[in-house]
């Protein structure tokens, strides 16, 4: 019986973006924490402050997540008064999510996040870049598969 030779765990990509994802939201959380928020509402705040009012369905779409995955962490924002949600006035079904003044302030305040990483990696602004387009192409090409 052959047996085939397995690969390394850290020769795996998949573990690698595993564990580089990992490593950074440990790097985030001291200063996510230091914001009141945590990943998941940051990863909204963004969303949104790439387009303000979008509805929790296409939020959860931008994130490649379920909309039930959403509804919790933004409420929890706009307790915090980061947020305000809204029905749609043509589609009652439809929740809109627009950012407050405290909540675009928290996004701006929220830059360190990336500068922080880019410092931590020891990479140039532009090879950080580089990567990021490499790590989205792969991440396109494999959703086309599903």
């Amino acid at each position: 019986m052959a047996h085939s030779k397995t690969v390394p765990l850290d020769d795996q990509l998949c573990f690698s973006l595993y564990a580089a994802s990992i490593a950074i939201n440990r790097t985030y959380k001291p200063m996510l924490d230091k914001m009141g928020i945590t990943y998941p509402q940051y990863l909204v705040l963004s969303v949104l402050g790439e387009n303000d009012g979008m509805t929790v369905g296409a939020i959860a779409d931008r994130l490649s997540l379920e909309s039930s995955t959403i509804t919790p962490p933004v409420k929890r924002m706009e307790q915090a008064g980061l947020v305000e949600r809204r029905r749609s006035t043509t589609d009652e079904r439809q929740v809109h999510v627009w950012l407050t003044a405290a909540g675009r302030d928290l996004l701006v305040r929220s830059n360190c996040l990336g500068e922080t990483l880019v410092a931590r990696a020891g990479m140039t602004p532009a090879q950080f870049e580089a990567l990021n387009r490499q790590v989205q192409a792969l991440r396109s090409a494999l959703a086309e598969e599903i």
